[in-house]
């Protein structure tokens, strides 16, 4: 009998220890295969994974575009610059003032664009004013871009005279970059880039919009 009872008592035992859950351990992922691509009958194997991929070729048309518009917004910050110690109105001031923001941050993105791509970003000329330069050699203004003359007569005014000469040769300006814009889209193969599509689409739309704005301030 008491044979019979610890046989009982170690049977008992053993159906708990094994009802018990194991303790936890902690697993590691498993690591990836690499890719591999079979060769043919009596070709060695290739590692895909390892195989670089090529970046898409960046079109001229669209640094020339970038490059350009880099200058084109220097010489307004440029204008905005003036207008900050030769005007009196208000609306003029406010107007400027988005300009300058806007276009500030815009030359940023550009010449981020530009440098990541490995391609020259202008940088303003020693002196030259909105004058800039790539390489060491200067760039030749886009279109819209008022003349030095201009630009000394811009100098000179004040007053209302200044407000008639900045908002007519900022229209003209303005004017100039729809057509940059213009001869992107018009390129083959050009703004297929999305940051730089983009970029024009809003250049078209946004100094469309400013020199309507403008041409009513004139009147």
């Amino acid at each position: 009998m008491r044979r019979s009872l610890l046989c009982s008592a170690f049977v008992l035992s053993a159906a708990v220890a094994c009802s018990k859950p194991a303790p936890a351990t902690e697993t590691t992922p498993a690591a990836s295969a690499p890719s591999v691509q079979v060769g043919a009958p009596g070709a060695p194997s290739k590692d895909v994974a390892a195989t670089p991929v090529t970046a898409a070729p960046v079109h001229a048309a669209d640094v020339k575009f970038m490059q350009g518009m880099i200058l084109h917004h220097a010489q307004a910050i440029e204008m905005v610059n003036l207008l900050k110690t030769r005007t009196k109105r208000d609306d003029m001031k406010l107007f400027a003032q988005r300009v300058e923001i806007s276009q500030n941050d815009e030359m940023k993105m550009m010449r981020t664009w530009l440098i990541d791509r490995h391609q020259p970003a202008p940088v303003a000329s020693q002196g030259h004013g909105q004058l800039m330069e790539i390489g060491g050699q200067a760039m030749a203004p886009m279109p819209g871009m008022l003349s030095e003359a201009q630009m000394k007569a811009l100098g000179a005014a004040s007053g209302p005279a200044f407000d008639t000469l900045f908002l007519a040769g900022m229209i003209q300006h303005h004017g100039g970059a729809l057509k940059m814009v213009e001869d992107l889209f018009g390129t083959q193969g050009a703004a297929q880039d999305s940051i730089v599509f983009d970029f024009a689409s809003h250049v078209e739309s946004d100094q469309r919009m400013e020199i309507s704005r403008m041409q009513k301030m004139l009147k």
